[in-house]
């Protein structure tokens, strides 16, 4: 049965296309338009990271022709001085580094700055153009503000390209483990603070994403798209990418090139990482989803949601395909003391694997045998690392075989990995890099080269207790009967009791109501090809979603109804939703 996945899901704004401006020629044309007839006139383009200023510049030039242009990169900090000032946040470790407590201000020249503001200020006629990363720190008051925002996957792929530099500093031919370390730790979370100080200043907001199809949109409609997704249920756009176990199942059921070799995994539901579509009738205009998050923060996550964790979004959704591919890593997550000493974060990443497919052969790693010696355990790992031979796994760690439909927990210090011909859908909370990989299975990351090892981290935070008696009874298909209606029932599947996040399965022929609760919700349809979500209070338009595909219901949504559609009416469909529990 041909695919019906959605790779392309966005909130619709306006029906037709005519309020998105399209190409170079009609942005500066529009542009210039509203420009005309001021004898001064001073724009600010405010960039965000990744942003392909130099062919943007040239474009904006050629088509304004401004009597004076600034780039805020000639007012930062020299490179020496940038690194020295990052240092304890970037690290020397190959991976990890401290979520940095700096602000974009850190960065610049006071001097610089100040002798460009008084240049600027001074002049009485002509256009001046100021662009780049705190460019509106040089105009306080601007005749017009256009902020150029720029999705966090394709920062990424930039990065691999080797196009765009890290903040303040020229690296574009580092690696990208390098430079992808200094966005995260640093580069994103002070541009991201500064962004939030923003989003009411702009006049328009710039999508350049694709640099030969750039989309203009005033702010006012920005902000407006902005506010009509957090009040109704919206995918983000998904992302593929290949790896050294990846599969096969999502080329087939997402519907993606079959020439690739394979497909790793699928972010389907990470703010900080995926983008989200306003569409304009046909147009999508791209931008980050995390703007939502910062934007309409209570309407999205709920008053409860947004006390305990602020602006950001906690909950994460994604897949790991092993669908013919082989093991992922074996590996554990930090528990939350020592990711907030160790990396500043805030909460842990606990997960759990729910299985959306799985092979006769399709096992789970999860928690370790009884009575083994924890040193030799250690010891054994740290010998398979320095000499390539095979670390004994099945000596040490359980190994579960596992069936469609089954949902495995695994709090954070639990050693687990998904085996091969496995089809998981990862529920967890979203911090979503800190993974200590203890062994790789004597294979190489798809650069050519061993991929990072952090034995000495996992060594740290290991719980020696989850073993076999304890997985088996607190972590394996803690499956509880919870509701039942006509023609639906609902289930409890998890997560463990030191996880913050909850999780509910429910299978239906006929409509199920799901009550509003006190944050967001985040679904996945588990079977079926078509379901349809409306609103119990009428406040959205039906939205249908489709087999795989993940969505988001705000807090502001109210009470939803959920029922078979197109072709899977009559027929048996699951969701599984995950949520913040409120009692902790």
């Amino acid at each position: 049965m041909k695919s019906n996945f959605n790779n392309y899901p966005g909130v619709e704004i306006r029906p037709t296309g005519e309020e998105c401006v399209v190409g170079w020629d009609s942005i500066v044309s529009k542009l210039r338009h509203d420009l005309r007839g001021k004898k001064k006139i001073t724009v600010i383009m405010e960039c965000y990271q990744g942003i392909m200023e130099q062919e943007i510049a040239s474009e904006i030039k050629k088509g304004l022709q401004p009597d004076s242009f600034y780039s805020s990169s000639d007012l930062f900090l020299p490179e020496d001085e940038i690194m020295a000032l990052t240092a304890q946040d970037v690290t020397t470790d190959r991976i990890f580094g401290y979520i940095t407590r700096l602000t974009l201000d850190s960065f610049i020249d006071k001097k610089k700055l100040n002798k460009a503001r008084s240049e600027i200020k001074s002049k009485t006629e002509g256009l001046t153009i100021v662009m780049g990363v705190g460019a509106s720190y040089l105009v306080e008051n601007a005749d017009c503000f256009i902020y150029l925002d720029m999705a966090r996957w394709e920062i990424q792929i930039r990065m691999r390209r080797n196009e765009v530099n890290n903040l303040g500093i020229v690296n574009i031919d580092e690696g990208l483990e390098a430079k992808y370390k200094r966005g995260y730790f640093v580069d994103w979370r002070v541009l991201d603070r500064f962004k939030k100080t923003q989003f009411n200043k702009w006049d328009y907001v710039l999508d350049t994403n694709n640099m030969l199809e750039p989309k203009m949109i005033t702010g006012d409609l920005f902000r407006e798209g902005i506010n009509i997704a957090a009040h109704q249920p919206f995918s983000l756009v998904p992302y593929f990418d290949a790896g050294p176990w990846g599969g096969q199942w999502m080329k087939e059921v997402c519907d993606l090139d079959k020439d690739t070799d394979n497909y790793a995994w699928c972010f389907n539901c990470v703010p900080e990482e995926n983008s989200l579509y306003l569409k304009f009738g046909n147009i999508n205009f791209e931008t980050p989803s995390v703007n939502v998050v910062y934007y309409r923060p209570v309407e999205l996550l709920g008053e409860a949601v947004y006390g305990r964790f602020g602006d950001e979004f906690p909950i994460r959704f994604d897949f790991l395909d092993t669908m013919d591919g082989g093991n992922l890593s074996l590996q554990v997550h930090p528990v939350t003391e020592y990711i907030q000493q160790k990396f500043g974060m805030n909460y842990t990443q606990d997960e759990s694997y729910y299985l959306l497919d799985a092979g006769d052969d399709a096992v789970v790693y999860l928690g370790l045998k009884e009575d083994i010696n924890p040193e030799g355990m250690i010891d054994d790992l740290r010998y398979s690392q320095e000499t390539g031979e095979r670390f004994p796994a099945e000596k040490y760690v359980m190994k579960w075989p596992v069936k469609k439909h089954d949902h495995f927990l695994i709090p954070a210090g639990t050693v687990h990995c998904s085996g091969k011909n496995s089809m998981v859908l990862e529920i967890s909370s979203t911090p979503y890099i800190f993974t200590f990989k203890l062994w790789d299975w004597e294979r190489l990351g798809m650069d050519g080269k061993p991929r990072p090892i952090n034995i000495e981290h996992g060594k740290n935070v290991i719980n020696w207790e989850r073993t076999e008696s304890y997985t088996k009874e607190n972590l394996i298909n803690q499956i509880e009967p919870t509701e039942f209606g006509d023609g639906w029932k609902s289930e409890k599947t998890g997560l463990h009791e030191s996880e913050f996040i909850e999780t509910r399965r429910h299978w239906f022929i006929k409509p199920v109501i799901h009550k509003k609760k006190s944050g967001v919700q985040v679904f996945n349809v588990i079977e079926g090809r078509e379901i349809i979500v409306k609103s119990a209070e009428n406040k959205f338009t039906p939205k249908v979603f489709h087999y795989a595909e993940t969505f988001i219901i705000p807090a502001s949504a109210g009470d939803i109804i959920i029922e078979p559609h197109g072709e899977s009416k009559g027929k048996e469909c699951g969701t599984i939703l995950a949520y913040v529990r409120t009692n902790q």
